[in-house]
């Protein structure tokens, strides 16, 4: 360093700043020469701010203006690029198709930017096993995505070591590397297939059965996965869906039961063709390419069930298996009354019996079927109900072994007709004429309109007529005025 206003005069020279109070940097107070006391570190201190003064030693005072100046730090080579950000361990499905593997690596240079000290690549320089062929691919300035071609076999490799290693462009060369562990989880690489491939069962007609049998199936693939799991399906035959296959959690097994009743009129064989698979689609790695299950080249394993189905003694059916008469109360007996209409799927030859008759006021034809009145019907009997309805249970019976039996409800509406005189409620009436001088009359019908009220009264005798007048004399019930109040009274009415 050096000050043309120095000439003449004692003086020094002086430097300050983060270099000196460091220790990095001296000047000769004389020359004014600055030498460097330490190797400094680039990636600490790339930059050196530095104050310059020269003062008169006789006044220790400044001959000139301070002087500032910056000291760079040139960069060398000396960092290697380091991994900052990358999964030790990580897992890969069998079935993983080619491309990126789900792995992100980062590495950073703490050289100087934007030169060949900082600048570095990626690559793997070290795999075991070496297929499928694992690569890096850069994606910007410090991060590379792990991607692969080919197919991973999980029978051949479980594990594997990748190496890689991060090498910068400085002179000399530096690097660093990192270890990655891959492992490969299993998948469905193996079809199911069927350990029989018969099978063979009866069972009756019209009836529900919960694990009529079971398959049992073999798969390679690790247990208790779903590459492993069995998912049964019906390729043809149950197409009314009477059948059905589930699979067994603990055992893997499939269980044929029979969930929809049918009626197969005569003893049936269903052919039935049942597949297997897994829930997991299938892959698998044949000459370094992932094989998807299409069909073709691995078709799912199948079996052949035959079921027959025994055909029961079916009942008569009635057509309709309700029926609905109208009838008027108190008609002559004799009458034909209904005549049911019955179809049996198994046979021609069936009676007919009187199951439920509470009055005891029809008869059933044994072969035909037909209802006859043998009593007149009495709408108020307490065997009607309330919606004047009376009930009758008729039974048909075939001649299988054993006969089988149905049965038709046929309700008998009866109309009324005006077949009950009215009633007093009550067969005497009370009038204290100290109290009251009048006295309501009460009636009841048990015919149902318009055969019961309003009802007309009268005297029938002229001579009550002096003493008594009806008030109201029409209606649902009457009213007995006495025109010469007695102290006690009694009285009959006609109505």
């Amino acid at each position: 360093m050096y000050n043309d206003k120095i000439q003449d005069k004692d003086f020094r020279f002086e430097i300050t700043g983060e270099a000196v109070t460091e220790g990095y940097l001296t000047i000769n107070e004389t020359t004014g020469d600055v030498f460097v006391l330490k190797s400094v570190d680039r990636e600490k201190y790339d930059c050196f701010h530095v104050i310059f003064n020269v003062y008169d030693t006789d006044t220790n005072q400044k001959i000139d203006k301070e002087l500032a100046f910056d000291v760079e730090v040139k960069d060398i080579n000396d960092n290697p690029p380091r991994f900052i950000d990358f999964p030790q361990t990580f897992t890969v499905s069998e079935s993983q198709v080619e491309g990126f593997l789900g792995v992100e690596v980062i590495a950073q240079d703490i050289d100087e930017k934007n030169t060949k000290n900082s600048t570095f690549n990626i690559t793997v320089v070290q795999q075991t096993p070496l297929e499928p062929n694992i690569q890096a691919k850069w994606i910007d300035e410090r991060t590379v995505h792990l991607n692969f071609t080919g197919c991973f076999d999980y029978e051949k490799a479980k594990d594997y070591k990748i190496t890689l290693e991060a090498k910068d462009h400085g002179t000399p060369p530096l690097s660093s590397t990192a270890v990655i562990s891959l492992n490969v989880r299993d998948t469905n690489t193996h079809m199911p297939e069927f350990k029989k491939k018969e099978f063979q069962t009866e069972v009756d007609e019209m009836k529900l059965f919960r694990d009529v049998f079971r398959f049992q199936v073999e798969d390679k693939d690790t247990p208790n996965t779903d590459g492993w799991r069995a998912k049964f399906f019906f390729i043809s035959g149950n197409e009314e869906g009477i059948f059905k296959v589930e699979t067994d959690p603990k055992t893997n097994e499939g269980i044929f039961s029979i969930v929809k009743e049918k009626n197969y009129e005569i003893t049936t064989t269903v052919q039935l063709e049942i597949g297997v698979e897994n829930i997991e689609p299938f892959t698998k790695c044949v000459n370094g390419k992932l094989i998807k299950q299409d069909g073709k080249l691995y078709r799912p394993d199948s079996i052949n069930v035959t079921v027959t189905m025994i055909d029961d003694n079916d009942p008569p059916v009635f057509k309709p298996p309700k029926a609905d008469v109208f009838e008027k109360e108190e008609s002559e007996p004799g009458r034909v009354l209904f005549t049911p209409k019955v179809y049996d799927p198994d046979s021609t030859s069936f009676r007919f019996e009187l199951v439920d008759d509470p009055a005891n006021w029809v008869s059933v034809d044994e072969k035909t079927g037909e209802l006859k009145g043998t009593k007149k019907m009495d709408r108020e009997s307490p065997f009607v109900d309330a919606d004047n309805v009376y009930k009758i249970i008729i039974a048909a019976i075939d001649d299988g072994k054993p006969p089988a039996k149905s049965f038709c409800n046929v309700s008998i509406h009866l109309r009324d007709i005006n077949d009950h005189k009215p009633q007093l409620v009550n067969n005497s009436l009370i009038l204290c004429g100290n109290k009251n001088n009048k006295v309501m009359i009460p009636v009841q019908d048990l015919d149902a309109e318009p055969y019961s009220g309003p009802f007309s009264f009268y005297f029938d005798n002229e001579e009550d007529e002096m003493h008594w007048i009806l008030d109201p004399a029409y209606g649902q019930q009457g009213g007995l005025v006495n025109l010469k109040p007695p102290l006690l009274a009694n009285i009959r009415c006609l109505w």
